[in-house]
């Protein structure tokens, strides 16, 4: 996912699909790529679990998946955790040098 993620194509194509759902073509037409290239970031995004793509008589609607980026913010959460509680442990270990320093 984060792979997925690491691209700004792709970041700006979740945040256009932010606002609903949009086709192939209306994807492509903000990108100097051709289709096939837009086309290979959308699979990117679909397997990376962050959209979803359906058809649509002949067009191929692209939607923003809703729980797409929610293992990616848990696993951020735990991290952001786990950092704050070990700055913290080094907050107090400095503190304590210090008192213990003439």
């Amino acid at each position: 996912m984060f792979s997925a993620l690491a691209d700004p194509t792709r970041r700006d194509i979740l945040t256009r699909l932010g606002s609903g759902p949009q086709t192939v073509g209306e994807l492509a037409a903000h990108y100097p790529m051709s289709r096939p290239a837009i086309s290979q970031h959308l699979r990117v995004l679909e397997q990376a679990g962050l959209i979803t793509r359906t058809v649509n008589a002949q067009w191929r609607e692209c939607s923003l998946r809703e729980r797409g980026l929610d293992e990616a913010s848990r696993w951020i959460a735990t991290q952001h955790a786990e950092w704050t509680e070990r700055f913290d442990l080094l907050e107090e270990r400095l503190r304590t040098r210090r008192k213990e320093q003439p």
